[in-house]
């Protein structure tokens, strides 16, 4: 099986918006999911890859699923990127 790929995963619309939405802060499916013209499944399987991907992390709160960005997934890229910028 092959690593997810993160840019793989934000070159898609919708998860640009989801993960700018959890910039603001921890959401659920559903708070999300208001953002979206898509079905709440849809925004589930966008937050599956996101996951994959480590850009996102989760953690369960009662009933409810809680996501939030991943500073360590973020990192990741911003340590591919750097490599372009001149010094």
């Amino acid at each position: 099986m092959t690593q997810p790929d993160a840019f793989m995963a934000i070159a898609d619309a919708n998860r640009r918006h989801l993960l700018e939405e959890l910039r603001r802060g921890p959401k659920t499916v559903n708070e999300l999911a208001s953002g979206l013209p898509v079905s709440r499944p849809a925004v589930s399987q966008h937050l599956k890859v996101l996951l994959d991907t480590g850009l996102v992390s989760a953690r369960n709160e009662g009933t409810k699923r809680i996501y939030a960005l991943s500073q360590q997934g973020f990192l990741k890229l911003n340590i591919w990127l750097d490599q372009f910028w001149e010094e």
